[in-house]
């Protein structure tokens, strides 16, 4: 239960970033205490300072790969010019290893699959300019039972992923024996903190155990909830999902409502627009799940909206949040920025074209402020607006603006 007043916990704070965020805070409508920034220890690896982004196989691809797609995939982020935008992490999840350890007791990668090994590829993706992902799990065996999990081989396997030039360690939850994930988790993170190598650890513990509560000294960041699908109904409980843990996020660890699917085919330009939009304004990081090597341009250009990833990695690093609802389906969800700013998405998850409106009041503005206001998907400003900022928003779609006061 979070806090009725502030702790000294809430202490050890930025004292700017808390004023920032309990001030915007003010104006939601949930309980004051839902909005007070609740930053604990961080995990001392220095990584993880904006939301991680990246690409992972998973979505797409689950255990149909092999380390050709990976090197082409590596080829294609920086073709497509998606690794100038900050996406720089290549994750191999679930499937890359043999069933069996070797005679020494190490994982070893699938000859079938990755026949020169994890170290070549790794390599490769590094000369590319970016880094190397892969996958574990806390329990004997990983969620495909392909392969084994790193239970009771935390720092072995920490050691073969640094030996290997692993950069990035998604770490899940399958199999574990029914011991509680606030024991194995902390685990692996002391043995990827003495391996040697700095490692960004992806906690995929699906939310259970309310890990925002507890994981910010264990990991960079933190799944909040199970699964998304590519589908409408997944990513918008998910993005509901996350939105209650908003006020534990912050630089060096992350709430996460699972990976983009944007890309894939199963939902609308706009609704793959608002999950966009909407992860980006969350602070979640921006992992693509689809196949670069294949992917449409309504896809690219979503993914390429530097002006809505300069949102997710604005470096005062406050969750954005739902701050209105009217009815069921138009919401407001906003969040500050550096600079005095507010980022402010205008989401309409109903069936029919709706305008929707946030107040000044709504958003944590003086109602004398006068702003800028930025359409990030329009890419044109209207200056001097004053009071509100509205939109007419198709169904399932959405309208972002970033809104920058006048001096």
């Amino acid at each position: 239960m979070m806090p009725s007043t502030m702790t000294v916990v809430q202490l050890c704070c930025c004292l700017c970033l808390v004023m920032v965020t309990t001030t915007f805070g003010r104006l939601h409508p949930r309980n004051l205490t839902d909005n007070r920034l609740i930053r604990r220890n961080l995990l001392g690896n220095g990584l993880g300072g904006t939301p991680q982004m990246g690409w992972s196989s998973w979505n797409h691809f689950a255990c149909n790969i092999h380390e050709s797609m990976i090197r082409e995939t590596a080829d294609a982020m920086v073709s497509s010019g998606l690794s100038s935008l900050g996406y720089e992490y290549i994750n191999i999840d679930d499937c890359w290893a043999e069933q069996n350890r070797d005679s020494q007791g190490n994982m070893v990668a699938k000859g079938s699959t990755f026949p020169s090994g994890i170290k070549a590829l790794a390599d490769y993706v590094h000369g590319k300019g970016l880094k190397l992902g892969l996958y574990s799990d806390a329990g004997t065996q990983t969620c495909s039972k392909t392969m084994p999990g790193s239970l009771g081989h935390e720092y072995q396997d920490a050691n073969t992923f640094a030996s290997w030039g692993v950069d990035y360690l998604k770490y899940d939850n399958c199999n574990n024996e029914n011991r509680s994930p606030r024991e194995r988790y902390p685990t692996m993170s002391k043995a990827l903190q003495n391996s040697g190598r700095a490692i960004f650890y992806s906690i995929c513990e699906w939310g259970g155990d309310n890990p925002a509560t507890w994981a910010s000294p264990v990991g960079n960041s933190w799944r909040t909830t199970g699964d998304i699908s590519d589908d409408w109904g997944s990513m918008t409980s998910r993005a509901d999902m996350n939105d209650q843990w908003a006020s534990y996020a912050g630089p060096g660890g992350w709430n996460d409502p699972d990976m983009l699917e944007v890309g894939n085919g199963g939902m609308s330009f706009g609704e793959y627009r608002s999950h966009f939009s909407i992860w980006a304004l969350a602070k979640a990081p921006l992992i693509i799940g689809c196949d670069l090597r294949s992917m449409d341009q309504s896809a690219h250009d979503i993914l390429s909206n530097s002006e809505v990833i300069a949102v997710n990695q604005d470096k005062l690093g406050v969750q954005g949040r739902k701050i209105k609802e009217y009815g069921d389906n138009l919401q407001v969800w906003a969040g500050p920025l550096s600079g005095n700013r507010k980022a402010v998405v205008l989401w309409n998850r109903g069936s029919s074209k709706a305008d929707i409106t946030a107040q000044w009041s709504d958003i944590g503005l003086d109602s004398s402020t006068v702003v800028d206001a930025r359409d990030l998907w329009a890419h044109s400003t209207k200056g001097s607006v004053k009071g509100q900022i509205s939109a007419s928003v198709e169904p399932h779609d959405c309208s972002m603006f970033v809104l920058t006061p006048k001096k």
